[in-house]
């Protein structure tokens, strides 16, 4: 099969992204290895294509007029995870998943097999390769404290690289910069008191279900936490919570203002960056932070 067998043309991205908003990608691609990957990537070059690289598209606001090059997207075809034991020291295990495997699937996989660490990822939407590429994590964890190597595509050229905490930050990472690909993820994860995992697995599931909108459509927290301060709680402060400003279906959540959520699928993008904005500006006004954006923005502009 040639690249160009799997490449398809004028794929809607809305329903592919958890905010549900997005047109036509021109060129549209999932790749079952790292070989395609590289095909698709020297064919973009070719025919001078922007590529944008989409997990699960649960940190995404693609355009509403959609993207004019290629999406590449690791998803099923890459999405195989497994587990083995660390041959030197039996305390510990391995965690191996490639990069379109769900990160919730990689949590419950590792609390089903019994190592602790990763309950964290159980309840976040996003794929294991953008959890990496952004350092993603919840309640005091985050992918840099179990990751051991990443491998990614870097000018198209395979690569494996032992990590450690010092490749990665604050919602970002190595893989965050000069166009890298992570293709997959090894993690190292003590075993544990299964029962204790089992528990805390819950206790984190309930916390997400009290807390965040999970049945409307959003990008999970819309905005990083600035230093020394709380997101949501400076919206908050500033009386924006369950705003919005029209009737496009954007809106603060009323359940928590970290979010903007879009009510029944009905709001655009630019519904969305609108309000964005406004959040952005009104916080500053009032507090002198100014909240950057956690979500990626899929063509267009962030204006």
């Amino acid at each position: 099969m040639s690249i160009e067998d799997i490449i398809r043309r004028d794929v809607l991205l809305k329903p592919l992204t958890t905010m549900k908003t997005g047109g036509p990608a021109s060129y549209f691609a999932e790749p079952s290895s790292e070989e395609e990957i590289t095909g698709l990537l020297d064919y973009a070059k070719e025919h001078g294509l922007d590529v944008f690289i989409l997990g699960n598209g649960s940190n995404v606001i693609a355009d509403d007029e959609g993207f004019e090059g290629l999406i590449i997207k690791l998803g099923n075809n890459m999405s195989s995870i497994n587990v083995e034991d660390d041959p030197d020291d039996s305390e510990y295990g391995f965690i191996t998943a490639q990069a379109g495997c769900l990160l919730s699937k990689f949590g419950n996989t590792a609390a089903t097999a019994g190592f602790e660490g990763a309950e964290f990822s159980c309840g976040i939407p996003g794929s294991v390769g953008g959890a990496v590429f952004m350092n993603a994590g919840a309640y005091g964890r985050d992918i840099s404290d179990i990751a051991v190597e990443v491998r990614y595509i870097e000018n198209g050229e395979v690569k494996l690289k032992k990590v450690s905490k010092d490749d990665f930050g604050y919602r970002t990472s190595f893989f965050a910069h000069n166009g890298r690909i992570v293709t997959g993820l090894r993690a190292r994860l003590k075993k544990g008191d299964k029962e204790a995992i089992d528990a805390l697995v819950r206790e984190l599931r309930d916390k997400r279900n009290a807390s965040q909108p999970l049945t409307v459509p959003s990008c999970g927290s819309t905005f990083k936490r600035p230093e020394g301060y709380f997101a949501g709680k400076l919206i908050q402060d500033s009386g924006l919570k369950g705003f919005s400003l029209d009737d496009s279906g954007a809106q603060v959540s009323p359940k928590h203002a970290g979010f903007v959520v879009n009510n029944n699928g009905t709001a655009g993008s630019g519904d969305i960056k609108k309000l964005i904005n406004y959040i952005q500006d009104k916080v500053y006004a009032d507090s002198g932070v100014r909240l950057e954006c956690e979500v990626r923005f899929l063509g267009g502009s962030e204006k």
